[in-house]
């Protein structure tokens, strides 16, 4: 194709002609570079730029600091967008993370929407290398980020998610079933974190009241009115297993919130 244009004999072509042939070749050459080798090693740095190599290797450098490691070439890691090599592929968390340290996630959802989740490197255990192993947790968390290509991270919240995948209907009624377990969940642990302070209360209370109650002896003889079945302890046990059972159901409403978000995920993958 670049043979083809070059060839072409300029004064021959149109002023409108040639503003669209100048934008066709300008599209091209965005796209070209665009294209990424995604079946190969690679370094996909900020400026646009990709590196590759036979070997990738995130390792310490001299300051205990981390580098990444193209074959003999050293790239820092505060340069680098996105890497990928045998592991897998991995995102730079740095603009989202204060103070702006460089920390990678992985891609555990591949498609039109990327989804990564924060992982740590032990530079000390190289053959761990830096890579999140398992998925038996919550398939979206607080650690967890999207793009779409080789766009910027973005945080997985509602807000974000709702813009970015508003062209497909079927993505978004989960989307909002999300929203709504999630909301259900956050009340159900505020319930929980209330009877579990209405409970420590009580107990201090009851703890103070039976203290009181105590039997002793002095001039005028034993306390009669103490009864030590009396311990009024009913309450506090009470409000500590509500607190305990509204935990449970909040874990529970968040965890199938979850369960939609990754639905709609995988619908808009599709």
């Amino acid at each position: 194709m670049v043979l083809i244009l070059c060839s072409i004999d300029y004064t021959q072509i149109k002023p409108n002609m040639k503003q669209l042939l100048i934008v066709a070749m300008a599209c091209y050459g965005l796209s070209a570079g665009a294209q990424v080798r995604q079946n190969s090693n690679f370094i996909y740095l900020y400026s646009d730029s990709v590196i590759y190599a036979n070997s990738i290797r995130l390792r310490p450098d001299f300051a205990n600091g981390l580098e990444l490691r193209a074959d003999s070439r050293r790239v820092p890691i505060d340069q680098v967008k996105f890497f990928g090599n045998e592991q897998g592929f991995f995102a730079n968390t740095r603009k989202l993370s204060y103070p702006g340290y460089s920390e990678f996630s992985e891609r555990i959802i591949e498609g039109r929407i990327n989804f990564f989740r924060q992982v740590r490197y032990d530079p000390y255990v190289y053959d761990r290398g830096y890579r999140f192993r398992g998925r038996h947790q919550e398939p979206v968390d607080v650690r967890m980020f999207y793009n779409k290509g080789f766009g910027d991270l973005k945080k997985a919240n509602y807000s974000n998610l709702q813009e970015d995948m508003a062209d497909r209907a079927e993505s978004m009624d989960l989307l909002e079933r999300y929203r709504k377990s999630r909301s259900t969940s956050k009340i159900l642990y505020a319930s929980a974190g209330a009877s579990v302070i209405a409970s420590f209360i009580s107990f201090v209370v009851n703890a103070k009241q039976n203290q009181d109650l105590q039997p002793y002896s002095g001039k005028y003889g034993v306390q009669q009115n103490f009864n030590p079945r009396h311990t009024g302890f009913g309450l506090s046990f009470g409000l500590l297993g509500l607190g305990a059972g509204l935990a449970a159901g909040g874990y529970m409403t968040g965890l199938q919130g979850s369960r939609h978000l990754e639905n709609a995920v995988d619908a808009y993958n599709r």
